[in-house]
């Protein structure tokens, strides 16, 4: 049965995910199923839950530091800094990133969002990897009780959050050779090309 809770800060739900737990959370944007970055199985497990044919979501960190110890390239995440904390997600060289998070794309997304609850959660688990609580092809959870039709007991906790339905998802960009933002996606944060 998945424990649920009403705080992101809650000590017990912080035990949970670093001992390894997955489950669903309100991030910045929308309801989104977690899984610490460090951890190869919570992660592996995740994704099975998710059964979506591409994986990765988007990594969410507390700090720049945090992101780079992942892997992320420290260039792009100097570049990316200046727009966090936001809502922005951002597309960077997976390379570096271990094969199980990243399942071999060459790419992978990653924010430091602006709650600061979250904020907190993060520092205390160190970042997450996170992926919309949604089956595949189907609407992404703006509440909770959406999230446990899609997951029910297949995860072990839930975080409530309330009805998140008004929240854009994040905006996703990259940049190109020359540090030139490409937007992959308007959300949140609105960006113009440069």
């Amino acid at each position: 049965m998945a424990k649920s809770f009403t705080s992101l800060t809650d000590p017990e739900l912080i035990t949970l995910l670093n001992e390894g737990a997955i489950g669903v959370i309100p991030t910045d944007t929308v309801y989104g199923l977690v899984a610490r970055a460090e951890l190869q199985p919570a992660i592996e497990r995740m994704y099975a839950v998710k059964s979506r044919k591409r994986q990765p979501g988007t990594t969410i960190g507390a700090s720049v530091k945090q992101l780079a110890a992942l892997g992320f390239p420290i260039k792009s995440l100097e570049y990316a800094a200046q727009y966090w904390p936001d809502a922005l997600s951002v597309e960077m060289n997976a390379t570096a990133i271990p094969e199980y998070l990243s399942t071999g794309q060459p790419v992978m997304a990653a924010r430091i969002p602006n709650k600061p609850e979250l904020d907190e959660l993060l520092n205390k688990t160190g970042p997450l990897m996170t992926t919309s609580a949604n089956a595949p092809g189907a609407p992404t959870s703006t509440s909770l009780k959406m999230a446990m039709t899609y997951f029910g007991d297949s995860v072990d906790f839930y975080v409530d959050g309330g009805d998140l339905s008004g929240r854009p998802p994040s905006t996703i960009i990259g940049f190109d050779k020359n540090h030139q933002i490409i937007v992959y996606r308007q959300g949140a944060v609105k960006i113009s090309p440069h």
